[in-house]
């Protein structure tokens, strides 16, 4: 829920003055309301959906013009970040062990002359009690005109699994476009196994838990990103039974 701006500046005055300690916030960290008594630690989650200079003007915000330990955290193996860590201009440490009871996913990469058999596959994953995403790279195809072999927008991917072997599942599709209500009372129902095979963009790349989930089937991988791809394999695999990618 957003702040009044009451509380905003509340919380602003606390920051400056140095009666607030610890802060947790997203992005309107960086705004320049926000000024810090003597800013010590930057710790940024998520390192990839920060830019460079959004994580230097964080860097600079304390009003005693020291500059803070820096501490970015990510999952996903960016460019940039791996190029500072192999010259020497950047600490790393490494969390190499899966939580209690966690399984790695297994990954793989398949032509299209698969994708009958990995319906299949889904299927057997869902009579066994599981969900599956398949993700797309389009949320809506504006003309309607969409060949087999090309792109299909998430709406139309999901009209034509009725014609597939995941006929008698429970399939629903959600993209970025939709009002937030509509994205949340789906992203509920999914949570809630209300529904088996959930198509859908890279709106579900971030933030999203759902243990029983346990096949993420990506169309079209060329069209992500390295950073992309392994934050849409880390939504499976989150409980104890084994994923797939």
């Amino acid at each position: 829920t957003p702040l009044l701006k009451k509380d905003r500046e509340r919380i602003h005055e606390g920051l400056l003055n140095g009666d607030v300690h610890i802060t947790i916030g997203t992005h309107a960290l960086i705004e320049d309301t926000v000024n810090f008594f003597n800013l010590g630690l930057v710790v940024i989650d998520e390192q990839h959906r920060f830019g460079v200079l959004q994580r230097s003007t964080l860097e600079h915000k304390s009003a005693q013009g020291l500059k803070p330990h820096t501490v970015v955290m990510s999952a996903t193996p960016i460019p940039r970040t791996l190029a500072m860590i192999l010259y020497c201009d950047l600490d790393i440490s490494v969390i190499d062990e899966l939580p209690k009871g966690r399984q790695p996913v297994e990954t793989y990469a398949v032509g299209t002359g698969m994708r009958t058999r990995i319906y299949k596959f889904i299927a057997g994953e869902i009579s066994a009690g599981h969900q599956a995403y398949i993700v797309c790279p389009l949320a809506e195809n504006d003309d309607g005109k969409t060949q087999p072999d090309e792109l299909m927008s998430a709406r139309e991917y999901a009209d034509s699994l009725k014609n597939t072997p995941l006929s008698g599942t429970r399939i629903a599709y959600i993209h970025g476009k939709m009002k937030p209500s509509e994205k949340d009372r789906i992203m509920t129902d999914f949570a809630l196994h209300q529904i088996d095979v959930l198509v859908s963009t890279t709106v579900i790349e971030v933030g999203v838990n759902v243990p029983n989930a346990t096949v993420m089937f990506i169309e079209n991988a060329e069209r992500f990103g390295l950073s992309q791809l392994h934050q849409l394999r880390g939504r499976v695999g989150r409980g104890q039974d084994k994923a797939y990618c």
